[in-house]
């Protein structure tokens, strides 16, 4: 059994902006399962404290004359004891973890999350006197990338894991930042903290850590790659060795259509034919025609260019001429936001846009969509499509990351052989897209054809137990590599 620290900026229920907070929300659930010691951490933001009962606090302390205090509760619905750093002048204020309520990024974002760094670390050390310490430190994308450098400062020390969930978000801030911050000199070099007279919080962990994961094994491959590497695939390169694609898991418990709460109409993998009900409630919900047959498209998604966004827009129009509806949940780049609902309005009985994220109705659109929209430009796992793919809701996805590893396409030869569970495009283009949506439309009206792809995609486990099993075999290298 190992003490494992598991830092994120986000965990479901607490707080959750994307995939992070998902797979920080189940992960070390299953770890716990699986018999590890661990602690989670996070900030204390005020949607993070309104969520949590029996709380305590456990530690005082203080960084950059702020007072810092350490907070210790469950994660709802787990057994899981999660730590929270309350520091009310960094973190205690309106908006998002990372933005305002306006959608610009916090002013003092270096300082937010440099202080909630420099408190891991001392909690993975015990400096704190928590009678705990930590045997791996497992970080989470930028916003805990210092941890693995301030650590590498001690001869004793954890072993640190260091997870990419996105590469193209980087923590980047302008070098006066690392003298303001007042990190040691030693890591201000090309081969530590500076990217380009730069103070790039990601290259903390990608140095420093003794192993790295990314989020599928395709994305591991793609980030070594110029085109996906954003200055970072030479340093990726060199620790090739010690990096590792494990795809994340789902919550297998929340995203259950046997047993969710908020469908219409359960069903499971032998009761597929009770899906439908969640399609009619949905479009008698939204003023859409009510047609069982009518295919459904569904997708559920931040409103960017990675999501592909541009040619779902470009290949609307084409795509209102067919029999079939789309429902999107999302937000995100306003002129997205606003295209698509100007053509909600144009397309009243085709085409439903609700701006916004809301728990409920993703679980539904899921339950009730035919066919899921993914056509991402890049996707370092995906975590929709295995909501999908266990919903019965087959997706439509590119060719990369971790939809190239859970996606298979309905060829010819993958329906005989049973394992053709989705649609993947030729190129990102809105031509392929159409044409993938074609292919899917024309199986559909095949019944037997489309509940086989159905019963190929519910049977896919995509729950933490496979996972798991593999983060704990790498925390056993990462302390083996640190001991050598």
């Amino acid at each position: 059994m190992n003490n494992i620290l598991y830092i994120s900026s986000e965990a479901f229920p607490l707080v959750k902006t994307g995939g992070l907070g998902d797979v920080a929300g189940s992960l070390p659930a299953a770890l716990k399962k699986k018999g590890q010691n661990i602690r989670l951490l996070l900030p204390a933001y005020p949607e993070a404290l309104s969520k949590i009962s029996k709380s305590k606090v456990i530690a005082e302390t203080s960084y950059y004359n702020q007072s810092v205090s350490i907070i210790e509760a469950k994660l709802p619905g787990t057994n899981v004891t999660t730590w929270l750093i309350n520091c009310p002048t960094l973190f205690d204020r309106p908006g998002g973890p990372y933005i305002d309520e306006h959608g610009h990024e916090w002013h003092d974002n270096a300082l937010r999350f440099a202080l909630f760094c420099h408190a891991a670390a001392d909690l993975a050390l015990n400096r704190l006197q928590l009678d705990w310490q930590a045997d791996i430190v497992h970080c989470n994308d930028w916003q805990t990338g210092l941890v693995p450098a301030l650590l590498s400062l001690h001869k004793i020390r954890p072993a640190t894991i260091f997870t990419i969930h996105n590469l193209a978000y980087q923590g980047i801030f302008d070098q006066q930042a690392f003298y303001d911050l007042h990190l040691p000199a030693s890591l201000w070099h090309m081969d530590g903290l500076e990217f380009y007279n730069q103070l790039s919080f990601i290259k903390g962990g990608l140095v420093y850590a003794d192993k790295i994961t990314t989020v599928s094994q395709t994305y591991a491959a793609e980030i070594c790659q110029e085109e996906n590497g954003y200055g970072l695939n030479g340093l990726l390169q060199h620790r090739k060795k010690d990096l590792l694609g494990i795809l994340n898991g789902i919550d297998d418990k929340h995203w259950n259509p046997g047993t969710d709460h908020h469908l219409e109409q359960k069903y499971n993998r032998r009761s597929l034919d009770k899906k439908v009900f969640n399609k009619t409630a949905l479009q008698k919900k939204f003023n859409l025609p009510e047609n069982e047959t009518i295919p459904l498209l569904g997708m559920v998604s931040r409103l960017v260019e990675q999501k592909g966004l541009d040619i779902i827009l470009q290949c609307i129009p084409e795509l209102m001429k067919l029999k079939l509806q789309i429902v999107i949940l999302g937000t995100g780049e306003l002129h997205y936001e606003m295209q698509l609902s100007e053509l909600a309005e144009k397309y009243p009985d085709k085409l439903i846009i609700k701006i916004g994220y809301n728990e409920k109705l993703a679980h539904q659109f899921e339950a009730a969509s035919d066919m899921y929209l993914m056509p991402s430009r890049f996707e370092p796992c995906g975590l929709n499509q295995l909501y999908s793919l266990r919903y019965a809701s087959l997706p439509i996805a590119t060719h990369v990351g971790g939809l190239a590893d859970t996606v298979v396409h309905a060829s010819d030869s993958n329906i005989k052989n049973k394992t053709a569970n989705g649609f993947i495009l030729e190129e990102h283009s809105a031509k392929a897209l159409l044409k993938a949506v074609r292919q899917a439309m024309h199986l559909y009206q095949q019944p037997d054809v489309w509940k086989q792809l159905q019963q190929n995609a519910t049977n896919c486990d995509h729950s933490w137990e496979n996972s798991a099993e593999h983060y704990i075999h790498l925390y056993q290298q990462a302390l083996e590599k640190k001991t050598a």
